[in-house]
């Protein structure tokens, strides 16, 4: 396409959910901006579309304020919501107007259960330090054998644990993807990369903006699949070791009768 022949832009940007905020006093709207370059006689040439979300901070809300008038202005002020959602709009301002404050003991647990705070299990931890900046590379090693991979979603999960990457680790459909294929393919041969690829997710999982994802990647469903087919296994286990055990007594019985 020569630069000459792009004559117009047009944007336009809709709507989507609307959320609030895991921690702060705020409001979070999911919108889509779509980029359409059009040529001299205005037909579509080239074009892009873009998930993002805004975040509206609310820091006079407080047990006095006025939802129904907060909501109104809300709405009035951001283009992005449409004024048919007034209704929702106070609904969630409603929420964080009585949403409890965490005691000290709470702040703790909360603080301890954080992805990027969780203790590593026995074999994630490797001596290399995990960059966003390298992300493609880590892909790369979700294609070669189980070590690599195991590596590979190791590093994504180091950047996973710090909430502050799960935005742009969001717009990496080639990452995620390539975590949830391993994950549907390979679980069977390595608990270490099911594991990790998992709490890669369960990170995502921790907040509710990012559910949509867990969703898309049907993430609920293999898990329950993996979960029965380790309970399944589990029952296997423990059938072989009582006929061990039976196996072991019955003779050990019979020895000590005979020397009695």
């Amino acid at each position: 396409m020569q630069s000459e022949d792009a004559r117009y832009l047009k944007r336009k940007v809709k709507g989507g959910n609307l959320d609030v905020h895991p921690t702060e006093k705020a409001l979070v709207v999911q919108y889509e901006v779509e980029a359409t370059i059009l040529g001299e006689m205005g037909d579509p040439m080239l074009g892009e579309r873009k998930e993002c979300q805004k975040i509206i901070r609310l820091k006079s809300l407080n047990a006095n304020t006025d939802i129904a008038s907060l909501a109104r202005k809300v709405v009035e002020e951001c283009k992005l919501i449409h004024p048919s959602k007034l209704a929702e709009v106070e609904q969630l301002l409603f929420y964080l107007q009585n949403r409890r404050k965490p005691s000290g003991k709470e702040k703790k647990e909360k603080r301890q259960i954080k992805p990027r705070d969780l203790t590593p299990f026995e074999g994630m931890e490797i001596d290399e330090e995990a960059n966003i900046n390298n992300i493609d590379d880590y892909v790369e090693l979700l294609y070669e054998d189980i070590p690599e991979k195991v590596r590979g979603s190791t590093l994504i999960l180091q950047l996973a644990r710090n909430p502050d990457n799960l935005e742009e680790l969001l717009q990496n459909e080639t990452a995620l993807g390539a975590l949830a294929r391993v994950l549907r393919e390979d679980w069977k041969q390595s608990v270490e990369l099911a594991t990790t690829i998992i709490y890669v997710f369960f990170c995502f999982s921790s907040f509710s903006q990012f559910h949509g994802l867990i969703t898309h990647y049907k993430i609920g469903a293999l898990c329950m699949n993996i979960i029965e087919h380790e309970l399944k296994r589990y029952d296997l286990w423990q059938d072989e070791l009582q006929k061990k055990k039976k196996a072991y007594i019955l003779p050990a019985i019979q020895i000590q009768r005979f020397s009695e």
